[in-house]
């Protein structure tokens, strides 16, 4: 058959360990065979970004503006015990989930991948919940140092207008660690608006949290701009019969956990890091969660919420079989595929986009699963325990009799 065109590039953002073993897979198996694929390529594995003193994430992530539509495999994010794993490393280079976020702008929204034979662990749950995340600033772009002797610690804004505010952080009698971070007016407001237009396309209520009774002026300001902008999307919430509310993350919690599930949980940046990843979870696995950047003026990443999977690279080397699981990365190439489908006007692109996930959906259907589902499964739904080799063999055959 003739493979389906494309008009305008991808950018694609290359990872590390095991989820970029499974990257090349899913390409040759499931997407060169039906797709003759353009992107532009961008190699954000560790000792690349190493090399290029991490220039290469800034690239990715302009090229992303530049072309509107991103994938991106899962990376590392170094710490102490990378610096000794690899010896290399010029510096814990940051989160460059976080240099991309923080150049394009815009909200995460993780929503999980359900099937029948997967229960929530919250009994309580019967629907997805979305989570948008804020993606700019607080921790991520947070600057911190450690000090040794008794002293002050103060933090000073110098306005161009020339006039300083200066307040003391606190004063300590010995060794003490400080932090500092920020976010923008303008960031928030994006991400409101992005928040509340989401709920609208989705017609689902949208709660948002935060800790404005402690953070009285950083999450109050959040608090303000969200109950400012919704006064511009409030008829059509009216319209549509859908709600907004905001209360305390902790009260958020309570609720989510005695939800049906439905709607959209807006959160500030780390929030919605660990709570979307408590969400995935509870229905099911990390694996099972779709995630896409959607930035104000409508461009697009699409990415894996989960990590590297570092102990199965690590057993990939030695010659094991993993079982890993990769219907999220294979979701973050159907829905990259789709919008640069939708976006060019390609109808063949964005049914090929359905496809895939469908022949993924009739896989785990089949009984056909991962150990990660394997385990979670309803008994006698799972007929056979695969490798994740074994397992994108069995979407490929779904797909290409859905292709034919």
């Amino acid at each position: 058959m003739n493979k389906i065109q494309m008009t305008t590039p991808l950018v694609e953002m290359d990872g590390d360990e095991m989820t970029r073993i499974l990257w090349q897979m899913i390409k040759d198996k499931l997407i060169l065979p039906y797709v003759d694929l353009k992107t532009e390529y961008y190699d954000l594995g560790l000792l690349h970004r190493n090399d290029t003193d991490d220039q290469v994430t800034v690239d990715a992530a302009n090229a992303a503006v530049k072309y509107g539509v991103a994938v991106k495999c899962a990376t590392i994010t170094p710490n102490r015990q990378r610096m000794i794993e690899y010896p290399q490393l010029k510096q814990q280079w940051k989160s460059p989930n976080g240099t991309i976020r923080s150049i394009m702008d815009g909200t995460v929204f993780r929503t999980p991948i359900v099937i029948d034979s997967v229960k929530p662990v919250v009994k309580t749950w019967k629907k997805p919940i979305t989570v948008a995340r804020h993606a700019y600033g607080d921790v991520y772009k947070a600057v911190d140092m450690k000090t040794e002797e008794p002293g002050e610690c103060t933090m000073t804004f110098k306005g161009v207008s020339g006039k300083e505010t200066t307040v003391v952080v606190q004063k300590v009698d010995g060794p003490a660690v400080f932090q500092g971070q920020h976010n923008k007016s303008a960031s928030i407001r994006s991400f409101a608006r992005a928040c509340f237009q989401f709920a609208i396309d989705q017609k689902q209520d949208l709660w948002f949290s935060t800790k404005d009774t402690i953070a009285k002026i950083y999450d109050s300001e959040f608090r303000a701009i969200f109950e400012e902008e919704f006064e511009n999307y409030k008829a059509r919430f009216e319209e549509l019969g859908i709600t907004y509310f905001y209360t305390l993350i902790d009260d958020a919690v309570a609720r989510v956990i005695r939800s049906e599930g439905g709607f959209i949980w807006a959160c500030k940046n780390y929030d919605g890091d660990v709570m979307s990843d408590m969400i995935s979870t509870a229905f099911g696995s990390l694996a099972m969660m779709t995630s896409v950047l959607v930035t104000p003026d409508g461009k697009y990443e699409y990415e894996a919420a989960h990590g590297t999977v570092t102990k199965h690279y690590y057993k990939y080397l030695k010659g094991e079989s993993t079982s890993t699981n990769p219907m999220a990365t294979i979701f973050a190439w159907s829905g990259a595929l789709r919008k640069r489908g939708e976006l060019d006007s390609l109808n063949d692109l964005i049914k090929f986009a359905d496809n895939l996930e469908k022949a993924c959906f009739d896989t785990l259907n089949a009984g056909i699963m991962t150990g990660d589902l394997a385990n979670l499964a309803e008994s006698g739904a799972c007929q056979k325990r695969a490798t994740s080799e074994e397992f994108l063999d069995a979407v490929a055959m779904q797909l290409q009799q859905l292709m034919s």
